[in-house]
């Protein structure tokens, strides 16, 4: 596929549960944002001023990568649009059905901070993407997001409550069921990054570990808590996605 050369445009990351919007001008990254599922038709000419910042232009070329299918559909509509798939994205061995949000965030890892990488994605799911030192996908991991862990047990006990993920570690030892609650979702995941991290640089012990993602800043607040070395290797970087985009 051939994308603009424009000096700007837009990036669209459609995702599980929100739109992340991109805004480029002369190679740069000026603007973020998330918006809800924008579910009116699409004009053919110009973008909805609904879904965009103010003093944006509505009619500039619009990149877009999604996950779901429905909201690129949508999307088509507009006249000034490239779609990314699977196939633009210059890494080996990866799987045809694979998300392209995932590939996209290991890709820009490792042209931002080099290869070999490891990208985990703390969003709506929780992913660990890992990419060795010749740019060849090695494997993965998917499991639910911090927001779906919680929300699934008030969901399906009645009996529990509605709890939000808090800012700082709990005590990992509770009293009551709330903090409870905190405590296992918490220490579980803590626990379970860390073998994924440890794991992997047996292999890769060069490599960058980059995590993204909504509730990554969340995460990356826990690990520093913690007395894991290798959490100290840890990156934040919420815009790889972005990154892969341009870089492409």
């Amino acid at each position: 596929m051939t994308f603009t050369k424009s000096i700007e445009w837009l990036a669209l990351v459609i995702g599980n549960s929100h739109l992340h919007w991109g805004y480029f001008k002369n190679g740069f990254l000026h603007s973020c944002w998330d918006t809800h599922y924008y579910n009116k038709p699409i004009n053919n000419l110009i973008l909805p001023s609904e879904v965009l910042l103010a003093n944006i232009p509505n009619t500039l070329p619009l990149i877009v990568a999604s996950v779901v299918p429905e909201q690129t559909a949508m999307w088509r509509e507009y006249s000034n649009v490239n779609i990314i798939e699977i196939s633009d994205i210059p890494i080996n061995n990866l799987y045809f059905n694979m998300g392209i949000d995932r590939a996209l965030a290991v890709f820009g890892a490792g042209i931002t901070y080099s290869f070999p990488c490891l990208v985990i994605d703390a969003g709506t799911a929780l992913t660990f993407t890992g990419v060795d030192q010749h740019s060849t996908f090695i494997g993965g991991a998917i499991l639910p997001g911090l927001k779906l862990q919680f929300d699934s047990l008030s969901n399906k006990i009645q009996t529990l409550p509605n709890v939000d993920f808090p800012k700082r570690l709990p005590c990992q030892w509770s009293g009551n069921t709330m903090e409870a609650i905190k405590s296992g979702i918490i220490y579980t995941i803590v626990s379970g990054i860390k073998t994924f991290i440890d794991n992997w640089l047996i292999s890769y012990p060069r490599s960058h570990i980059i995590l993204t993602g909504g509730d990554s800043i969340i995460l990356y607040n826990y690990f520093i808590e913690t007395d894991s070395n290798n959490f100290r290797k840890l990156k934040v970087d919420r815009n790889l996605i972005f990154w892969g985009i341009k870089s492409i």
